[in-house]
Formats: structure tokens, sequence, C-alpha cells
């Protein structure tokens, strides 16, 4: 056993895990250690959700409130585009019924009614 202190290197003298001592330069040793780094961006560097965090909080919101944003933000959104899409479908529903309508209304048309369409179209035209 060694009870002697680790003798004293020149600054420059690194000691290997395999027991080899290596001459560095300071330039080449790792800077140390000074905690976790943090980098501050601007509110508009942010992802959208980000942002509104970064907002809630820095107005005094509670952390409740910026959680329940977290939570029902991308809810409402998915409920917003679940209402669209109902929308959408209604209006292709409202189109292809009213297509339907019009093929058979022209198809069961009487003589008179050709006729009524013709002078709609001619009176469109002298006023056009």
């Amino acid at each position: 056993m060694n009870h002697l202190p680790e003798p004293i290197r020149p600054s420059g003298v690194v000691q290997l895990p395999d027991g080899r001592h290596v001459y560095v330069t300071p330039d080449q040793l790792p800077a140390p250690y000074a905690g976790p780094q943090v980098v501050y961006q601007h509110i508009h560097q942010a992802a959208p959700d980000k942002t509104v965090q970064r907002i809630a909080l820095g107005s005094g919101v509670g952390a409740g409130a910026v959680a329940a944003g977290v939570y029902f933000g991308p809810l409402l959104v998915a409920a917003l585009t679940s209402i669209a899409a109902n929308f959408a479908f209604l209006a292709f529903l409202a189109l292809v019924l009213g297509w339907g309508v019009h093929t058979v209304v022209k198809s069961v048309g009487s003589p008179e009614g050709t006729a009524a369409v013709k002078n709609v179209r001619k009176a469109r035209r002298k006023r056009g």
C-alpha cells in the first residue's frame, strides 16, 4: 500500500486511464463542467405551443393554466377539425343531392319546361 500523497505534476501532464502520463497544452484540456447550459431564445424562435407557454408564464399565469392550455389546446384543434370535416361532408352530400334532383327533374321535364328554359336563356342573353 502506498500512503504517500499524490506527487505534484506540472499543469500540462495528465494521467490516462491506462496509467501513462501525457503532456497536453491547456487549450487541449476539456473545459471544466459548469452545470447545465441554459440557452435563452426569443419567443418567436420557439414552437407555437412553447410560445403560448412562455407568454402565459411571463404574464404571471400559473403553471396549472399553462398545463390546461397544453392539454386542451390540441383537444380544441381536434374538435374544430372534426366539426370542419362534418361540414365538408354535409356540403358534399348537398352537392350530390342537388345534382340528383337536377338530373331527375331534367329527365322527367315536359316540352313546356324545355320551352321555358329556352325563353329564360334568351332573356339572359338580351340582358347581359
